[in-house]
Parts: C-alpha cells; structure tokens; sequence
C-alpha cells in the first residue's frame, strides 16, 4: 500500500479577493479535509430544508471548504477551518449555516447569513460582515497592520464611542457591517462591536489602532 497523501494542502485563494488578501489566504492558509456536503442532501430534505439553502451551504464548501486561516485576533480566533454545515431555520431575519466550528468553546457559532453575510450566532444573529469574502478581508488587514505598525492600541467598553475618526475613511473591501475598518493618513483602525450587539453587552465593544504607519503600511490597493 502506497503513503497516504499529506494531510495539508497548499491553498489556491477564491477569486474576488484583493491582492492582499490572496497573498495572506497563499502564504498563512492551509488546505484540509472536507466533507462532501452533497450526500446529505436527501436526508437534508427529508428535515425540511429548502433545495435552495442546501445549495447555498453547497456553494460555500465548494468555494471555501476546507481552507485553514490564522487565528483572528477578535471571537477568540475564529473559525478553525470554513465548512458549512447543516442548515438553520426559518427564523424572521432568513436561513443560516454553519461557518465552520469555533477554535475554543464559546457561546455563539459563526454563521453564513440569509445574503451571504458572514457572522455570529449569539443571543441573536449578528452580521459582522457582508460576506465570507469580507472576513477573509479583515484578517489579512488586521495581519498585515500587526506587521506595519509602529505601536498597537487596544481599547474597549465606551472609549471605542469617543474614538474622532474625523479625516478616516472606511475600508471599503472589509465589507463591514457591525465590525468595521478605518483608514488615516498614518494609522488604520479596526473596531469589533459583534460581541457587544450578540449579546447586548456594550461592555464588549472593542478597537484595535495600528499607529505609525506608512504608505505600504496603510494597506492602500
């Protein structure tokens, strides 16, 4: 019997991603395992889950199953591999599925939205950004800042309410929506207020600032 195969793969980025990103899914992500979702199909059925949600979660796996990415640096590092699973629902915001598991044991999951937002799943469902794409965005910016960064701020609670982000602009490709990034003339900032509207904790909102940066540093495409 020959050797099996190696149980990491080298990573080929989905299509729609920036430059940036691409590199980052390359260069730090590794390609596992998956399931072949599909031959749940009948059984998924049977449960009443519309042809059209198992589809959905089909697609997912097909464009980012299996990809392994670093820890983010918010949720206690996120997902530890993207794999949709069985749908969710019907709920009054919309079908959801699975993301992938947690790293740790946490109190909400990561979930795919009803319009493809990428999110988590606490005391109520909560968009963080518009889509898987987004996410992927997020964490490469947030490893490319950590990188570039003169010095690195992290405030929570009701000073991320005082930050002035006047002269900022908003990192268009993140795709945020309860998380955003901003951009300044020497620094980037990102703010994570996914926990806080989880779980109604205002206590939780949280910002990183990356200081000192360069042009290159600045992440600008």
């Amino acid at each position: 019997m020959g050797a099996a195969g190696p149980a990491h793969l080298a990573v080929s980025a989905p299509e729609g991603l920036s430059s940036r990103a691409r590199r980052f899914v390359e260069v730090h992500g590794l390609c596992v395992p998956q399931q072949d979702i599909r031959v749940h199909r009948d059984v998924w059925l049977s449960h009443g889950i519309p042809a059209a949600e198992i589809d959905r979660a089909v697609a997912f796996q097909e464009r980012w199953g299996g990809i392994a990415l670093p820890p983010a640096p918010a949720y206690e590092g996120g997902p530890r591999v993207l794999e949709a699973d069985f749908p969710e629902g019907p709920a009054a915001d919309g079908w959801r599925f699975p993301a992938g598991d947690c790293r740790v044991s946490m109190a909400y999951g990561f979930m795919i939205g009803p319009e493809g937002e990428f999110g988590i799943d606490a005391d109520c469902w909560t968009p963080l950004h518009a889509s898987t794409e987004g996410w992927v965005e997020a964490l490469a910016l947030a490893h490319h800042a950590g990188y570039w960064a003169r010095t690195v701020t992290k405030i929570k609670g009701d000073a991320v309410d005082d930050l002035d982000l006047d002269g900022f602009d908003v990192v268009a490709e993140v795709q945020g929506l309860t998380d955003t990034w901003w951009r300044g003339k020497d620094s980037l900032v990102a703010i994570y207020r996914g926990e806080a509207v989880g779980f109604s904790a205002r206590q939780c909102r949280e910002a990183h600032i990356y200081g000192g940066l360069d042009p290159r540093g600045l992440g600008c495409e």
